[in-house]
């Protein structure tokens, strides 16, 4: 999904951040949300036609996993997939677990969806 509108901001957050920005490299994706027939993992950021990306993948769990570590503090908000539904939860569980695995992080998650992820799969500590 692209907001032609929000594009210039996406730009600008590009640039601000240098490098820093990470993105997905693979996902996990469906053809459909519910009732799907064909669930496959992809490689690249995009979403094959006719099809929904709904977690990241195994590489971009294992980025943010590098990126997490070290950290002081971190700010969630959003779960990586659609969390509620076990197909598409690893990516989730995975930055969750590379957050609470640093020592003395502060975690703070922003949003009710990534309180409910915490919560529903058992990381709210």
């Amino acid at each position: 999904l692209v907001e032609e509108d929000k594009l210039d901001v996406a730009k600008a957050l590009l640039e601000k951040a240098n490098g820093k920005l990470i993105l997905p490299v693979d996902s996990k994706e469906a053809n459909a949300f519910a009732g799907y027939t064909e669930v496959r993992d992809t490689e690249g950021e995009a979403v094959s036609e006719g099809f929904l990306g709904l977690d990241i993948g195994p590489k971009s769990i294992a980025k943010f996993d590098e990126a997490l570590t070290g950290a002081k503090t971190v700010v969630w908000n959003g779960p990586m997939g659609v969390f509620e539904n076990p197909d598409f939860q690893a990516g989730t569980i995975g930055v969750m677990d590379a957050i609470v695995k640093q020592p003395g992080v502060k975690s703070i998650i922003g949003g009710g969806d990534s309180a409910a992820a915490a919560i529903n799969l058992g990381r709210a500590d």
